[in-house]
């Protein structure tokens, strides 16, 4: 009994390392990274993965095998879903949002967003529940001059607040957040 129990214990050990390798392999080609920002009143800190391009197609129609299809929830980052965390309530996209934390998720459009926010957390990012889902917002997108390699998310200073900018390839969606 006791062979057993120690073989059923050395299986356990060897699963979980075997998770944790695989967990720690796939970050490494999306690294883990944090947004934050505290400016015009309004306070929050986003935690992501940043895919890179890899001479993909980003953006684009299902039927020309873009990575992100126009019109598909995306997890808005790599691995687990993205975390984003208000300290205070705020305004998104004209709509009052709660102190607290959420998963972002998005639906890139061809000329707009949808931004999402979702009350599950802590779940790999693929694990989409839009029963779940708090608000959305569409907001507009920019095309960059130039190509974004990995995906980024940074804030630019807007009247009463800030915009949190998902910038990626060619694309970025801007997304308003103000103090209420």
């Amino acid at each position: 009994m006791k062979r057993i129990l120690l073989i059923v214990f050395a299986l356990i050990i060897i699963a979980f390392a075997g998770f944790w390798g695989l967990r720690k392999y796939t970050k490494s080609f999306s690294p883990e990274a944090v947004a934050e920002t505290s400016q015009n009143g309004v306070k929050l800190n986003i935690s992501y993965g940043q895919p890179s391009k890899k001479g993909r197609l980003i953006f684009g129609r299902e039927q020309d095998k873009a990575l992100l299809p126009y019109g598909k929830v995306w997890r808005t980052g790599a691995n687990e879903a993205t975390l984003i965390e208000f300290e205070e309530d705020v305004i998104m996209g004209g709509k009052p949002v709660k102190a607290g934390t959420y998963s972002l998720y998005s639906v890139p459009g061809q000329s707009s967003w949808k931004i999402i926010l979702n009350s599950e957390t802590g779940q790999w990012g693929t694990d989409y529940n839009d029963g779940k889902n708090v608000m959305s917002v569409e907001v507009p997108i920019r095309i960059r001059p130039s190509v974004q390699e990995v995906f980024q998310i940074y804030f630019e200073e807007i009247p009463n607040g800030v915009n949190m900018v998902l910038s990626w390839d060619q694309t970025e969606a801007l997304v308003p957040f103000t103090h209420p």
